[in-house]
């Protein structure tokens, strides 16, 4: 398994609705960063604060000029569903995520064991 090369697909994939907050860290974000709250509604995340409709994509997903990467602008405060994330190798397989490689497609096992000790400190282990 590659390091992740910051290609930006988990982000961009789980927009448009596909990601949720829980009350604890709304609340959080309404104490300490109301610029993250006011994309979130009814514990969905990533809606817009005039409409109320899901957006396209993270508003906190920025492209690194002049590089195909990204940068995820409010990285230490994020919501719980992109630190745990990816959770499993299926994911990343549906997400086709450029951090899995020929050999982690051989032995899904093996694959998901060396995913649990990468995400240790980000997430509890998928089991």
């Amino acid at each position: 398994m590659k390091d992740c090369n910051q290609c930006g697909k988990c982000c961009i994939n789980y927009a448009n609705g596909g990601l949720s907050a829980s009350t604890d860290e709304i609340d959080w974000w309404d104490t300490y960063r109301p610029d993250i709250a006011a994309y979130a509604k009814d514990g969905k995340i990533w809606v817009s604060p005039e409409t109320g409709e899901p957006l396209s994509s993270c508003p906190f997903l920025e492209k690194v000029q002049g590089q195909n990467k990204y940068t995820c602008q409010i990285y230490f405060d994020r919501p719980n569903d992109c630190k745990y994330y990816p959770v499993n190798i299926a994911q990343m397989q549906k997400d086709e995520c450029e951090m899995l490689e020929l050999q982690d497609l051989k032995n899904l096992r093996k694959a998901q064991q060396k995913l649990d000790r990468l995400m240790i400190d980000s997430r509890p282990a998928f089991e």
